[in-house]
This record gives C-alpha cells, structure tokens and sequence, in this order.
C-alpha cells in the first residue's frame, strides 16, 4: 500500500517486471507499466485524475442528454456535469473512495455500494478486480443489483494508451469496430453509420493530425476478444482488450478544442457496454434486476518490440 494523496489510499500490484497502481478515489488505474514502459499514460500521486485517466464510468458511460431519462413509467433528473453541452457524463463513482476487500502482490480488489440518491434511486454492490499475470492485466467488475427495483445499467472504462517516448501523431492506430457513431454538437451519437474514411482505423494505419473523439460500434472479437492498438515507431504496441458484454469503444486522442488544450500524450480506449446516451435511447442498456449480478472483463498488455521495454 502506497500512502494517502489526493486520490485517497494507494495499492501496487506486481508480476515480474510488470507494475500497476490503483487509487482508492474511483478505483482507478492510476498507472501500468513493463519495465521502464509505460502501457497507459499515468497520472501524479499528487494528482487527481485529469481527463478521466484509469476511471471507471457506471452506472452509465459517456455522456447523457440533458441528465434526463425514462425507466419503468418514471422520470429522473441527474446533475448536469458538463454544462456546456448540457449533459451528465461518465456516471457516479469516479470522484468515490472504494474500499478495499483483498490485496496481494498480484491483485487488489475494491469494493463500492452506490447508495440510492437523486437521479439513481437503485442500490448497486459493485467489485473490481485488477489482477497482474504473465499475459498482462486484467480487470474484472461485477455489479450486483442490492436494491428492491430493476436498475438501468451500463458500465465503461478510461485508459489512455500511452506512446511511450513518441508523439501521438507518429504511432499507428488499430481499432477493431467496423461502424461508427455519428454526432451531434454535444457528442450524442444519432445514427450508426459506416465509418468516415478520415476516422477509419479498422485496418492499422499512422494517426498523424487526425483527431479522435469517438464511439465506434460492430467491436469485432477474435478468440472472445475485441482489440485496440497504439504502435509506436519503436515497435512497441500499448493494447487494450475487451470481452462481451462490452460491445462499443470510445477513442479519443485528446484534443479539447473547446477549452483550448491539445495534450495529445495518448490515445484513450474506452471499452463499454453500451454508446452515450443509453439511457435514453436504450441502445444496449442493461437492465440488472434485483439481486442479479452483471459481470465484465478486459485488460491491458504490452506487444511486440525487440529487447526489454524502455531499452
């Protein structure tokens, strides 16, 4: 256990030359590394996490219009987090502590119980297991529905892929999805269409100066798994990796237009269950009854190169 910051109580994990930590704050990945290099772009001990770096996003993903929803023949009305685009984002548990229920050299466990409040009237038990082997990490969250109601659900993830020394713009990018969300102006998909070309990343090519934020739906799985992957010059690929039910990634190569950043120090690879605004459409959204357990997996590795990572 690493000491208090601001992200709350620390937990490192280990397997070999492999090394992750986890924040109490949002159980989130703060950072994963082989070796001298880093799989994700990690944030500060002293640091919050700045754009949703490792965070776990439920009980929805992305963003949700106007905070509203319908379930069941009632309406609910959630805070309004970005308010430019008058719209809830990326759920309710990435600014929560979690508690830990079991911790080793390899693996930690966190556990949260997200209490009925406004907006979310359901009683969610939710564990999160990272665990380090020998084919990299892997990460297990269970939701259990604890509440007397069917709850809405839908869940997602925020690592951001790191480049290692190269830019951005000089790595090449493959994701596995064969359409693609189209947008509106507060990044609410309103149609599944065929990819534009200049967004088109279903066969790996350099990303250059095009920018991502982006859902991409049709995820295509070999051997159970559906992939994304940044490829450095050097060789060296920082890849995620999802299982059903996560059905959809969100790319995003960090550009903020609107608030004037261009950080572009990796790519986020967002596995999720469901596109933005589930809640409303109910593309995909699960509905968990009462005492029913809803269950994901994906993880991180390094690839490829030649000699020990970071060399």
């Amino acid at each position: 256990m690493i000491p208090t910051g601001p992200s709350g109580r620390e937990f490192s994990i280990s397997h070999g030359d492999q090394q992750a930590v986890i924040s109490q704050r949002g159980a989130a990945l703060r950072s994963y590394r082989v070796g001298e290099r880093d799989v994700v772009v990690p944030f500060g001990a002293d640091e919050v996490s700045p754009a949703m770096h490792g965070a776990i996003l439920l009980p929805w993903p992305n963003r949700l219009a106007d905070g509203r929803y319908r379930f069941d023949g009632t309406t609910h009305q959630l805070p309004i987090t970005e308010p430019d685009r008058r719209v809830a984002n990326h759920g309710l548990v990435h600014a929560l502590d979690w508690r830990p229920v079991g911790h080793s050299d390899g693996h930690v466990e966190l556990a949260l119980t997200l209490l009925p409040r406004p907006g979310y009237p359901y009683r969610l038990d939710v564990h999160v297991h990272y665990r380090l082997a020998a084919d990299g990490l892997t990460v297990r969250l269970a939701a259990t529905n604890a509440g007397e109601a069917r709850a809405p659900y839908g869940v997602g993830f925020h690592p951001w892929l790191s480049p290692g020394r190269a830019a951005v713009d000089d790595c090449t990018l493959r994701v596995d999805a064969g359409r693609w969300l189209r947008p509106d102006d507060r990044m609410l998909p309103v149609a599944t269409e065929a990819t534009p070309p200049e967004k088109d990343f279903s066969t790996a090519r350099t990303i250059g100066a095009t920018s991502l934020d982006d859902g991409f739906a049709s995820a295509s799985y070999r051997d159970g798994r559906s992939w994304v992957r940044l490829t450095a010059p050097d060789g060296w690929t920082a890849a995620a990796w999802m299982r059903p039910p996560l059905a959809y990634w969100q790319v995003c190569t960090g550009d903020f237009p609107e608030t004037g950043r261009y950080e572009r120090t990796g790519v986020a690879a967002e596995p999720m269950t469901c596109p933005a605004n589930a809640f409303v459409t109910g593309q995909d959204l699960a509905v968990i009854v009462p005492g029913a357990t809803h269950v994901v997996s994906w993880g991180l590795c390094l690839e490829g190169g030649s000699g020990r990572p970071g060399a």
